[in-house]
């Protein structure tokens, strides 16, 4: 199996120094079919300043690099957005007015704290912090939902690492808990489905004390389940020394489950890759 790396990162990213020429060395070195870059674009109003997506340096950037790898790599031209439900209109907007291979939609808020800033956790402990997390997520792919029903097609073809909270329990609390919380990952689940919208193996809770990725194989499993059969895997590469990193291992998980594909994205269209 040829695997794709669909979640990573680069000094477009505030949290990240990656050279890109560098993730795409990596990339051909360990021979994988592709990448598909996805800077965080991050309109939280404590992040706006910060946030360094921007489209035309980035889209000068995908074009250079596929001159240089030509054939050997596919590159994608991806975006990993966080779900802000007061900004959702500006989001859309954006969106409407670039072009992409994948549009990542994640989750790295409970509510209105940032999941990364330890003083937002006042108050709770980790069966709270988590619960509030997965009705973030779940108000999210709703409104995926709502929108591929009222246009008809995507807007959004991503969902990532959709217990996110685990790492941060854990780095907080030194444990977690998301199995309690298992009706609420259903519904995603189901969700998802019916908004088309795909779900992504994370493999960097594996770099991250964490002894599983994002989501765990049972979650794959019950996804497998409730008929699905297609997922993304993504490094969530910050380095380029982590490109790729786990992606093997996450294969074995989807073929494990039952899972028959690994969609790649391509100008928004899906090219189904056999899990084999």
């Amino acid at each position: 199996m040829i695997l794709y790396d669909q979640h990573l990162h680069s000094w477009h990213s505030a949290d990240s120094h990656a050279d890109p020429n560098d993730n795409c060395r990596v990339a051909v070195e360990l021979g994988l079919g592709g990448i598909t870059f996805t800077d965080h674009f991050d309109v939280h109003p404590s992040e706006w300043d910060t946030c360094n997506y921007d489209y035309d340096r980035i889209r000068e950037m995908i074009d250079r690099l596929r001159t240089t790898y030509g054939d050997r790599l596919f590159v994608g031209l991806g975006i990993e957005v966080c779900y802000q439900p007061r900004q959702m209109d500006f989001i859309l907007d954006y969106l409407s007015r670039h072009t992409f291979d994948m549009v990542t939609l994640s989750v790295h808020f409970f509510g209105d704290r940032a999941l990364h800033e330890p003083e937002q956790w006042t108050g709770f402990d980790i069966a709270g912090a988590s619960r509030a997390y997965f009705d973030t997520v779940l108000e999210a792919v709703r409104f995926c939902r709502s929108l591929t029903e009222e246009r008809g097609e995507r807007v959004f073809d991503v969902l990532g690492h959709l217990d996110l909270v685990k790492r941060y329990t854990q780095r907080y609390f030194s444990d977690y808990d998301v199995a309690s919380h298992r009706d609420a990952i259903d519904e995603i689940l189901r969700t998802c489905l019916e908004a088309r919208l795909t779900p992504e193996v994370n493999t960097s809770s594996w770099r991250q004390e964490l002894p599983e990725p994002m989501p765990a194989a049972w979650v794959v499993d019950r996804f497998a389940a409730l008929g699905g059969s297609a997922m993304t895997l993504g490094s969530d590469a910050h380095r380029s020394a982590d490109i790729g990193a786990g992606l093997p291992e996450a294969a074995d998980i989807l073929r494990s489950a039952g899972i028959s594909h690994m969609p790649v994205f391509r100008k928004r269209q899906i090219d189904l890759i056999p899990v084999d």
